[in-house]
């Protein structure tokens, strides 16, 4: 989990990737494309998307759904070289919203009685969890779920982050294939965060972790537990878990990235890698419409049992999120109107997005922005839920 300031602005990235802030030429910034406006409009969600674009991000998709219905608009451009618009049914690399899908899967798992939350990692995964002073005899897959566990993050390893996240790196390596066992064994090459359950701390490699068990205890990749259990029901028709395949499924756009510490310098076109490198944490594929009704339907309960889902939304706190915590793969956070919602945010290269929802599951957002370096996704969310 990555938070970065930008004149002063809050924003939240949730994912694999941090994301900072620069200005590209305000040429970019083209008009909105929406559908008709729901009764009530989305003026406000209208605008912020537009700033976003005007502050540096190439283009913005959003869906909202609510009672008066769906409503989908874009923002900028989905294709630099060719000035194309971004497409109001755009599919985009999610990242780290991956995790609520693992997460209910999980639960699925725990309803069923196959596994108890209260299982130490190691009953599944033995003799994985172990070095510099990580022992999986003392973690609960409940402090994997909800990021207590204190296991080292992998993507924060230098050497990991020159190699797929600088320029020279990346382009050399785009399409290796990296396995779940290699992810983990990067983060044992450090030390723990602090001992399991004592605070809380983002790390990538908790959900690595829980896709290994998912496929541990059913002998499935969590791949295609999540296709059986979640995708298919649904009806999601825009999701997947790609895996090692590099590309992202039209319709979509291009994404971006200054693959470098700063904003500044080139942009590339970073849209095709190989999603490996971000496994459970963060693969997955989908669509505004598609999160929407993942929401929407895991928040009404047609996903997981009461029990599981009032699990999943006992939150600890989360210090960098003010009015936030951090439940089972699901944040919940009060907004500045005092409206609730839950959701995910999720950032991998050239792809920020954010899917959150009302408790009652009646008003979704889902939205994506097509660079990883620019733009205040709060702004977006606030105008949506507390605007006029």
């Amino acid at each position: 989990m990555n938070y970065r300031n930008h004149r002063g602005r809050r924003r939240t990235r949730t994912g694999l990737v941090g994301a900072t802030a620069v200005t590209l030429a305000a040429a970019l910034a083209g008009p909105a494309l929406a559908a008709p406006p729901a009764k009530g409009g989305h003026g406000g969600t209208r605008a912020a998307m537009d700033a976003a674009v005007r502050d540096g991000v190439p283009g913005v998709t959003a869906t909202v759904r609510d009672g008066n219905g769906t409503w989908a608009a874009a923002s900028g451009v989905g294709d630099l070289r060719t000035n194309k618009p971004r497409g109001t049914a755009d599919r985009y690399r999610v990242g780290s919203i991956t995790k609520t899908f693992v997460s209910t899967v999980l639960l699925q798992l725990e309803a069923e009685g196959r596994l108890s939350l209260d299982d130490k990692v190691e009953r599944w995964l033995p003799g994985v969890v172990r070095g510099n002073g990580h022992d999986g005899r003392l973690i609960t897959l409940r402090q994997l779920l909800n990021h207590t566990s204190g296991v080292n993050n992998y993507t924060d390893d230098e050497d990991f982050g020159r190699r797929y996240f600088l320029k020279d790196g990346f382009l050399e390596h785009r399409y290796d294939t990296v396995t779940p066992a290699q992810l983990v064994a990067i983060a044992m090459t450090h030390k723990p965060d602090f001992a399991p359950g004592t605070s809380w701390n983002y790390s990538n490699t908790n959900y690595v972790l829980a896709g290994m068990v998912i496929e541990k205890v059913t002998g499935n990749s969590f791949a295609s537990e999540i296709g059986r259990r979640v995708i298919e029901p649904l009806g999601l028709r825009a999701t997947l878990v790609p895996g090692t395949h590099p590309k992202v499924p039209r319709p979509s756009s291009r994404a971006y990235g200054k693959l470098a510490p700063t904003t500044t310098g080139p942009t590339y076109d970073v849209t095709e890698l190989n999603p490996s490198l971000a496994s459970a944490a963060g693969e997955m594929i989908s669509s505004g419409s598609d999160l929407n009704r993942f929401y929407t339907a895991l928040l009404r309960g047609r996903l997981l049992p009461p029990r599981q889902l009032k699990e999943m939304k006992t939150t600890v706190p989360v210090g960098e999120i003010p009015n936030a915590g951090y439940g089972l793969g699901l944040i919940g956070r009060e907004l500045s109107c005092g409206v609730y919602v839950w959701g995910h945010g999720g950032g991998i290269h050239g792809s920020s997005s954010e899917s959150v929802t009302t408790a009652d599951g009646r008003h979704s957002l889902s939205f994506n922005f097509n660079g990883d370096w620019s733009g205040d996704s709060d702004a977006v969310i606030e105008a949506e839920f507390c605007g006029e």
